[in-house]
């Protein structure tokens, strides 16, 4: 590293600061409750307002990574501070459901979308060295982002009333991702890290020929790492959208103690972004979906017949273990079949995955929920979900030199 070159792990910690803001969006399941008391709308309709920000943070993403590859990180993320802050703020005095909807859903999850691709494309081409680890860092903010703020929104909701609690939270959400976008820059060309090219042996860190979002979309397995994460991220986000209504009903908690449990179990998504990210890059990506996807089918099983909270707030800690791990994982899997060249338009492409969970994931439980009155039975539907999804990365491999998006690659390096 030269020394005009900027030291990468503050990068690294730049991004992981961002991420924490934008992971606030999951501490939502806080806000459902004083919201239908306040404006008197039912679960579903609230829940619509978090489904419509992941929604639409899928398809930002994407656009972020495009925007990206022609004004740079930086441009983009400060952008994002403006429309996630703003978003937020403006759902504070939003007091209809369309407005809501518009100002916390499309406003704030465009946000969020297009602040999210940012660390995660930037710091993959600062780490060539540790793709799993790295992407398991950039995004362990995001899931622990609630840890911080659930306990302090149930805070201000109590003290201040859910409206002023919008727009505090909003006006630091710009302050904070802001601050950190001036950090976000990409190396210099031709950039490696000292000894890079001599751990090359590592089968699971090897670079893959960069394949453009065109070539990409040619492969089947960028379809089938979309589908797994998707399947992944349905799992983990129905329970982040009722985790504390659900703590609430099950084991008949307080509001405070369920926003506090919201904040908890927020560490295993955190955690499992960085866990299961580096064990990857030691035993591969596939290995550790299979691995995830079996832990979860249990998981939501043994839910299903447990009141205890204790014992509770365990298994959501581990779903969101796994959940993480998911978004820790899978940008390395990516750039490791696709290359790290055009890896924010690749991902985030495949972040649209994310987005279509966030529908159907929270839609499915509340849905059943309203349904049939308890829990119980949708979280067995959840389990034998996660047990048939495994099938999907079993049938993963890297793109051969034989098929026809690296034939591509290839017809355009010879001409």
């Amino acid at each position: 590293m030269t020394t005009n070159t900027p030291n990468r792990w503050l990068i690294a910690a730049a991004g992981v600061l961002m991420q924490i803001a934008l992971g606030a969006v999951y501490a939502w399941s806080v806000f459902r409750i004083p919201l239908t008391k306040t404006y008197g709308w039912t679960v579903p309709e609230v829940t619509s307002a978090f489904e419509l920000a992941i929604l639409v943070l899928g398809f930002a993403a994407f656009a972020g990574g495009l925007w990206m590859r022609r004004v740079g990180p930086r441009t983009v993320a400060l952008s994002a501070s403006i429309l996630y802050g703003a978003g937020t703020m403006l759902a504070g005095i939003s007091h209809t459901l369309p407005m809501l909807y518009l100002t916390y859903g499309v406003i704030g999850g465009a946000g969020i979308g297009l602040a999210y691709i940012v660390p995660v494309a930037t710091l993959l081409r600062w780490f060539p060295d540790h793709r799993g680890m790295i992407t398991g860092v950039a995004v362990a903010g995001f899931g622990a982002g609630a840890l911080i703020t659930a306990p302090i929104a149930q805070y201000l909701i109590d003290s201040s009333g859910v409206n002023a609690t919008f727009l505090i939270l909003g006006a630091a959400y710009f302050v904070i991702v802001a601050s950190c976008a001036f950090f976000m820059i990409v190396p210099p060309e031709g950039y490696a890290p000292p000894g890079y090219r001599a751990s090359l042996a590592s089968a699971h860190i090897a670079p893959a020929q960069d394949l453009t979002l065109r070539q990409a979309l040619g492969s089947w397995q960028w379809y089938g790492l979309w589908m797994t994460l998707f399947l992944n991220s349905m799992a983990g986000i129905a329970i982040i959208s009722q985790a504390s209504p659900m703590a609430q009903e099950v084991s008949h908690v307080s509001a405070a103690t369920a926003a506090a449990m919201v904040g908890i179990i927020s560490i295993g998504n955190g955690c499992g972004r960085l866990f299961w990210a580096w064990l990857s890059d030691a035993i591969g990506r596939k290995t550790v979906f299979l691995t995830m996807f079996g832990v979860e089918a249990l998981v939501f099983l043994l839910l299903s017949q447990t009141s205890d909270f204790s014992m509770l707030a365990l298994l959501l800690c581990i779903i969101l273990l796994c959940y993480g791990g998911g978004f820790g994982t899978m940008p390395a899997f990516a750039a490791d079949y696709f290359g790290s060249r055009d890896i924010g338009s690749i991902y985030g492409l495949m972040l649209t995955a994310w987005g279509f969970a966030g529908v159907a994931g929270p839609a499915l439980i509340a849905h059943f929920r309203q349904a049939t009155g308890e829990y119980h039975g949708v979280l067995r539907i959840m389990a034998f979900i996660a047990l048939a999804s495994g099938t999907v990365p079993l049938l993963l491999r890297k793109p051969s030199p034989q098929e026809p998006a690296l034939r591509s690659v290839q017809h355009e390096a010879r001409g």
